[in-house]
């Protein structure tokens, strides 16, 4: 449960601190939007060092799939653009890839 909670952290904090960015950069905002989206990005990084797992790389591989699964709920909540069949497709493969990598493994 801790893992789960993690990544789901982690996955919003970089996707907002990374839209603040975009939001600065595409969208003409107010360069002070990377002052929440760079401590967004700070609480990404620590979110990732809650993962159970005792590898970084494994934790960082396994939150590619949540990433991109969040990332498609973003697009929806925020963007006002529905995920299509294909983006589904997409984000349930990855996580599957998520739940193979999180496997538990024999010592």
């Amino acid at each position: 449960m801790q893992t789960a909670a993690a990544f789901v952290v982690a996955a919003l904090a970089e996707i907002a601190g990374c839209f603040a960015f975009w939001a600065w950069i595409r969208l003409g905002k107010s360069p002070w939007w990377l002052v929440p989206g760079l401590a967004s990005l700070v609480v990404f990084a620590c979110a990732l060092t809650f993962v159970e797992t005792g590898a970084a790389g494994r934790a960082y591989a396994a939150y590619g799939g949540i990433y991109i699964a969040v990332s498609l709920l973003w697009l929806w909540a925020i963007e006002g653009l529905r995920p299509d069949r294909w983006d589904i497709a997409g984000a349930a493969l990855c996580l599957a890839g998520v739940g193979i990598i999180m496997a538990p493994r024999a010592a």
